[in-house]
């Protein structure tokens, strides 16, 4: 298998599950907000000092230009999945059981989105992982 392949996904594996165990130990007496406002701050400072280096100062204006709309509404849906998991862990929710839960309710939805907004190709058997996925969703939460 390609490398070019392989290390994004274990990024976000590994990424995924510092996010987790870190949402799951979100101490319960602060305000989610306050917290993810540190979060973004770090995130945003680390984020700059990339940017900077990957573009080079002499083209920070210009990649800056290229920015539209979708950032902003990226930022909306990032806020709604940090704010959904400490509201889902502070529920109660198990941290082995919520990501699962989630990823595969977004992995069923996706792959209609996938179908109509992108005009991917579905098969019967990708139909069929729905139906198993959600026989398993029932089987979770038992």
């Amino acid at each position: 298998m390609d490398w070019n392949l392989i290390w994004p996904i274990l990024v976000v594996i590994a990424s995924n599950t510092f996010y987790n165990v870190c949402m799951k130990s979100t101490p319960s007496d602060v305000n989610p907000f306050a917290a993810l406002m540190v979060t973004y701050l770090v995130a945003m400072i680390i984020t700059a000092i990339i940017f900077v280096l990957m573009a080079k100062p002499e083209n920070v204006v210009g990649e800056l230009s290229k920015v539209n709309w979708i950032s902003v509404i990226l930022a909306l849906a990032i806020v709604g999945l940090e704010v959904g998991y400490v509201f889902v862990y502070r529920a109660g929710w198990q941290v082995s059981n919520a990501s699962v839960v989630a990823n595969i309710g977004l992995a069923c939805v996706l792959l209609i989105v996938g179908y109509f907004l992108y005009r991917e190709n579905v098969s019967v058997r990708q139909i069929l992982g729905i139906f198993v996925c959600m026989a398993g969703l029932i089987l979770i939460n038992l």
